[in-house]
């Protein structure tokens, strides 16, 4: 089981290269990661974007413009448009947002036409934290996609976030579903989801992991808060897996671990054809790069299951 993201860039090495498609990579984060990514043997990289300005940006970094191959666009949509296009016809196997807003990149996925979600897809943002006081990395959904989501689409989530643990060496996972308390109420409605979705793991209808919920975030992350409050559910206090009932909850989570709590992270959206990276204007270069590392290990599991 991989505990450490430096772990999960080594276990990825070994594989081979996945072919990287990069949107507009003209910001000095983006290029100092996809090129580490690259001389470390983990990708392929094909950038889509303004040449000229991306040659500026790792000129005045010190990068090489050997490692990386240009598809001059100047427009920053139609560049988008070329590399959604390149993945779906299979000349990539992740995409990765460079300097562009949010919802272009998330558009461009959607589009129904030429986007890369399957019919009946849903697409939801999964987050792999490494917090220095927990003892091993944690699996998160959702921080940045799914707002309100509703019970088909926690289901969903979950079964994402199962298959991203699975990719990190995690067999069998515990995933909790978090709540503000245990006891189910109709006036808490993620309580009751909570609960809706271990009684579907129970009976079967969600496969690989041990579910519980609804549960406080102390007792999925503290053996000590479960002992004191005598939760007796499987894996308390050791969760792989945390899936949140709303977007605020899970962003609050996310962001008070990296800047409290100084916490690593690697994130990409899932639900797509291919993983597709989508990191936060403020993730620095490492952020980047393990996100590259953690798309690269997901292609690779998928690749040898086929």
């Amino acid at each position: 089981m991989i505990k450490k993201l430096e772990d999960l860039i080594a276990k990825v090495k070994g594989s081979p290269k996945k072919r990287l498609v990069v949107a507009c990579a003209e910001d000095h984060h983006t290029i100092e990661a996809v090129a580490q990514a690259q001389s470390e043997g983990l990708v392929e990289v094909i950038v889509v974007g303004n040449e000229k300005k991306v040659e500026k940006v790792a000129r005045e970094h010190g990068v090489s413009p050997v490692f990386y191959k240009v598809i001059d666009e100047v427009d920053t949509k139609k560049a988008l448009s070329l590399a959604v296009k390149m993945v779906r016809d299979g000349e990539g196997d992740i995409l990765m947002k460079g300097l562009m807003t949010t919802p272009d990149y998330m558009r461009a996925i959607l589009n129904k036409e030429s986007g890369l979600v399957p019919p009946g897809g849903l697409l939801s943002h999964v987050t792999v934290i490494e917090v220095p006081a927990y003892p091993k990395l944690l699996v998160v959904s959702d921080v940045a996609v799914l707002v309100l989501p509703d019970l088909e689409q926690k289901v969903k989530m979950l079964g994402y976030a199962i298959e991203v643990a699975q990719s990190l060496g995690i067999d069998n996972p515990y995933a909790y579903l978090i709540s503000s308390a245990e006891t189910v109420s109709e006036k808490v409605p993620s309580t009751v989801d909570g609960a809706l979705i271990k009684v579907m793991a129970e009976r079967g209808q969600i496969k690989g992991a041990r579910v519980e919920g609804p549960v406080g975030i102390d007792i999925a992350i503290s053996k000590e808060s479960a002992e004191i409050k005598g939760f007796n559910g499987e894996g308390a206090g050791a969760a792989d897996i945390l899936i949140f009932p709303n977007i605020e909850a899970a962003n609050i989570f996310y962001k008070t671990c990296t800047i409290f709590g100084g916490a690593k992270l690697a994130a990409m959206v899932t639900g797509a054809m291919a993983p597709c990276i989508l990191t936060s204007r403020g993730d620095s270069e490492l952020s980047k790069f393990y996100s590259i590392g953690l798309a690269a290990l997901l292609v690779g599991m998928r690749n040898e299951q086929k």
